[in-house]
């Protein structure tokens, strides 16, 4: 990102021509006149995975060309990053080919040769459009738990969802997690989980079990959000015997209130009353949410709520709430739209029910069964269940009440 002090770049753009004299002329007048950073691949299907892997502000794409087609290609990105613009240019201009690429949403469609005024106002243009559109969709999530790995059980899955679509995605994790290891182990564990899903890791030293949910824990949290500005906030559920967890839960709903978006995971220590209405499909992520829990391995063999048959078979309980064979549950606490911003939709795992919040809660009575977690470690940490959720918390009320 940049910085008022570091300005912008004119652009990064993406070159797709397997002609090498038409890529010559193009490469040169966008370097020398227009001040790009270009790269050039001849091969669409390489150029698509580095379109998936990088970020670009423009490809620029030749049609004709063999294996994929220029308008295959428009058609695959737009899958990919539907913000990034795509400009189709040939030597060969045709009615079909110009509907083709309008149809599916080139941003524009140029006839060889370009001259190199009009090459170089045009790339500026779409890239400035680009970068408009970017940042009227960003999604910027932050989860925050109470400690190293409680991320991960809850919500790793989904992280690595907002990932794949883009979203700028933190961890903030409030203890170094002294009751179950060393800090230093298990602070090294939470980088590289934190790695797995591509998130930017804050980790801070409250002290494991005695968390508050007043200061100095709101202070923290604030500090973070005010860094990251979150459109979106994953933490814990109120309801859990843990009081680390229940503290974070009550403080991060102070912090991020001026969030529209707050959602809460569960955690193997949770309670019976955890009452999600929001499921997030994770089918494609569930490999890599086992691979980020993996990498707590001074925990994984002392603590049976991380083995990885119980993670699958738990969001393998919680698919039955949405399309898919694995899912993530979450409270809905807060869900305002925000229009023009590319977010996690039905199509992509999330169900929704009555005022947008998600189907039936599950019954009680059927529940997945819930290991009871070791807490962190001692018996004195177990703390009694809260009380059973009021009527606001029940089926078919409001968002904005619960």
């Amino acid at each position: 990102m940049s910085s008022a002090s570091e300005p912008e770049s004119p652009g990064r753009i993406l070159v797709v021509e397997d002609d090498p004299e038409a890529a010559a002329y193009v490469l040169h007048v966008l370097r020398n006149r227009g001040g790009f950073d270009v790269t050039h691949i001849a091969d669409p299907a390489a150029a698509l995975a580095r379109a998936r892997a990088e970020r670009w502000d423009l490809v620029l794409t030749d049609v004709e060309m063999p294996g994929m087609t220029g308008i295959e290609l428009l058609e695959a990105v737009r899958e990919i990053t539907p913000q990034l613009p795509v400009a189709v240019y040939t030597a060969h201009p045709s009615v079909d080919y110009a509907v083709r690429a309008l149809r599916n949403k080139a941003d524009e469609f140029l006839e060889k040769p370009v001259r190199p005024d009009k090459l170089v106002e045009t790339v500026a243009a779409l890239v400035a459009k680009g970068r408009a559109a970017r940042e009227a969709a960003r999604q910027s999530v932050l989860a925050i738990g109470a400690h190293p790995d409680d991320v991960e059980i809850g919500a790793a899955g989904t992280l690595a969802m907002h990932r794949r679509l883009g979203h700028e995605v933190s961890i903030l994790t409030l203890s170094r997690g002294a009751r179950g290891g060393t800090e230093d182990t298990r602070a090294g564990e939470s980088r590289k989980a934190a790695e797995v899903i591509g998130a930017t890791l804050y980790h801070e030293d409250l002290q494991d079990t005695s968390i508050r949910e007043g200061d100095p824990t709101i202070g923290v949290i604030t500090r973070i959000v005010q860094a990251v500005r979150p459109t979106v906030i994953y933490t814990h559920s109120l309801h859990d015997v843990h009081q680390d967890h229940r503290n974070t839960h009550q403080a991060a709903l102070v912090a991020v209130r001026q969030v529209g978006r707050v959602y809460c995971f569960q955690s193997p220590s949770a309670t019976v009353d955890f009452r999600p209405t929001r499921f997030v499909a994770i089918d494609e992520q569930l490999d890599r949410k086992l691979e980020a829990i993996d990498a707590f391995a001074s925990q994984v063999e002392i603590r049976a709520y991380l083995e990885p048959d119980l993670i699958e078979s738990t969001a393998r309980y919680w698919s039955r709430y949405c399309e898919g064979r694995y899912a993530e549950p979450f409270e809905v606490i807060r869900e305002a739209a925000v229009a023009g911003q590319h977010e996690l939709t039905p199509a992509r795992g999330i169900v929704r029910g009555e005022n947008g919040a998600g189907p039936a809660a599950p019954d009680r009575r059927t529940g997945p069964p819930r290991p009871a977690k070791e807490d962190h470690e001692d018996e004195h940490d177990r703390a009694p269940q809260p009380a059973r959720p009021q009527a606001a918390e029940l089926r078919g009320v409001p968002d904005g009440a619960r």
